[in-house]
């Protein structure tokens, strides 16, 4: 039985590299018969964030920041908030990181946009059948739990260096949030409203685009909310696989030691989070103001 116990890590660690070998050897053979296909597959959305990240560069800083405010006005009402916005983008480029916000909020603002795109509908289909639910759930935990420095791997060796990875890298781990909360949101409906809506001879889709949906959006928006804020997050692990932006700065600074250096970028994704964060949160409390009233 010792003699037993003494073997089995042996065996069980040559196996172990058998099975890593093999693993390793069908994913290079894989990036290598399919990786310009999925690098065509990927590059309109390069395109479109490249294109998005050259006008917010191009476009004089005032207007830019007159946007910015406008946006931040549309979704708050408060003026606090968009004079705050206002001035934090003004220190921005002061203290000469204007460029580098700019291409941070063009990945996080096209990041979001997709997450959106994706994370919405998987949450329908999560809330409409428990059975995607139970497949899901497993997957959105892995996401959310597993070292992002992980999943880099397989992106890198399919795409290589860029802002592609970059971005893919930024959804993974962005994207649970908002599915999950859309799911819960959706099941949260009262079923008294759903009868009601049922009893009235609506169908499924205008039960879904008519009643559950926007009783669900506060918690949307909360999704939305928090998948803005892991982007963020992000911004300093992507910018060590070729994605420009606050983040390179501070990657430089942890590697050379310069402190003012990363505070002064770190303080300025600090400023965009806060100012994702108002601007979503008191968006999402008037949404939900609104459909309580709507509701009485």
């Amino acid at each position: 039985m010792l003699d037993f116990l003494t073997d089995f890590p042996s065996l069980g660690r040559a196996d172990l590299s058998a099975l890593r070998r093999t693993i390793d050897g069908n994913f290079r053979e894989f990036t290598r018969a399919y990786g310009e296909a999925i690098e065509g597959f990927f590059n309109p959305l390069l395109k479109f964030l490249v294109w998005f990240e050259d006008v917010l560069l191009a476009t004089p800083w005032p207007i830019v920041i007159l946007v910015l405010s406008v946006l931040a006005w549309a979704g708050s009402r408060s003026w606090k908030i968009t004079v705050g916005t206002a001035i934090a983008f003004f220190v921005i480029g002061f203290f000469g990181m204007w460029e580098d916000t700019m291409s941070t909020l063009a990945i996080i603002s096209v990041a979001t946009f997709v997450c959106i795109a994706i994370g919405i509908p998987i949450g329908i289909l999560m809330a409409r059948y428990d059975r995607a639910q139970s497949i899901i759930t497993p997957i959105l935990d892995v996401m959310q739990t597993i070292p992002s420095f992980v999943y880099l791997i397989p992106v890198v060796m399919m795409l290589g260096i860029g802002k592609v990875p970059g971005l893919l890298a930024v959804c993974i781990y962005a994207l649970p949030p908002l599915v999950r909360l859309t799911n819960l949101g959706i099941r949260l409906v009262d079923a008294e409203v759903m009868e009601a809506a049922t009893s009235f001879g609506a169908s499924s889709r205008e039960k879904l685009f008519g009643v559950q949906i926007p009783l669900a959006l506060p918690n949307i928006f909360a999704g939305v909310n928090q998948t803005i804020m892991m982007a963020l997050s992000m911004v300093v692990i992507a910018s060590m696989i070729g994605v420009q932006g606050l983040g390179v700065p501070v990657l430089r600074a942890i590697s050379n030691q310069y402190l003012a250096l990363g505070v002064m970028n770190g303080l300025a994704i600090v400023a965009l989070a806060i100012i994702f964060d108002r601007v979503s949160q008191t968006y999402g409390k008037r949404l939900q103001a609104h459909r309580s009233g709507d509701a009485q």
